[in-house]
């Protein structure tokens, strides 16, 4: 018997509890990130980023079949089968638009689901969704109040997955020299080309934690910079984990969010 996955205990969650937006909320995170065996119609080319998911005819639409051990693959088909290795983020970003649903599971695990082509589409939508990045100058900096454990937990889970795009981050209450006031999620040493997948990381921690969107700001600070140190002071600080080495490899089909497979 296959233990029980993160996504297993998400589903239950929300089985447990329907009426619950935000526990349903997590559940999608969770697809989001968790990563599936989408199984192929035939193998993918080694050098080609087309790939050809095997379609299953519904009735009303067609979807694709993906699951989050590949022991739960291989119990459904019962067969040698082809598949490919993708996150759900990716997965609905391939199908996105194309009214293609997505079968989780399907009978091999208590996480079970099928998903219609307009769920995908508002998952794709929903991951796509940022916070505004700071432009105004900041006139205080202040400990951020009355934010809700959730978002704070939220926060914390997405930027362990960010090893080596940030050194931290700090989320404060800031007062603008236009006198408005919010909070912010603060970068500190951010690399630049990773400042929008950061920014992606903070609005999914806003949208999956039922927080309205545009509750929290964002800004990217050099380590020297005046306000990182005063952040430092009122901060709630975040350390992102730092990868001992770093290794040149080719990136796999489907790993870069913003270039995912083509469907045949």
């Amino acid at each position: 018997m296959t233990q029980e996955t993160p996504l297993d205990a998400a589903h239950a969650a929300m089985q447990a509890a329907p009426d619950d937006d935000a526990i349903r909320l997590r559940f999608y995170e969770r697809l989001a990130e968790t990563e599936l065996f989408m199984l192929l119609e035939a193998e993918a080319e080694e050098d080609d980023d087309t790939i050809t998911p095997e379609l299953f005819d519904l009735g009303a639409e067609s979807c694709v079949l993906v699951f989050d051990r590949e022991e739960r693959l291989a119990a459904f088909v019962g067969r040698v089968a082809p598949y490919v290795a993708l996150s759900g983020r990716v997965i609905a970003g391939t199908l996105a638009g194309q009214g293609i649903g997505l079968g989780v599971n399907l009978d091999v695990a208590p996480s079970s689901i099928l998903l219609p082509g307009s769920a995908v589409d508002w998952l794709h939508q929903t991951l796509g969704n940022t916070p505004d990045e700071v432009e105004a100058r900041i006139a205080e900096v202040h400990p951020p109040k009355g934010l809700p454990e959730t978002l704070i937990g939220a926060i914390d889970s997405k930027l362990a997955t960010a090893a080596g795009l940030a050194q931290r981050a700090y989320l404060v209450g800031v007062t603008y020299d236009s006198g408005a006031r919010g909070h912010m999620l603060g970068f500190v040493g951010a690399v630049p080309e990773a400042q929008g997948a950061l920014s992606r990381a903070a609005g999914e921690a806003l949208t999956f934690s039922g927080i309205e969107a545009g509750a929290m700001d964002i800004g990217f600070f050099d380590a020297a910079d005046s306000v990182a140190e005063r952040l430092d002071r009122v901060g709630l600080r975040f350390d992102l984990p730092q990868p001992e080495t770093l290794q040149a490899v080719r990136a796999a089909p489907g790993s870069d969010p913003d270039k995912p497979p083509l469907l045949k």
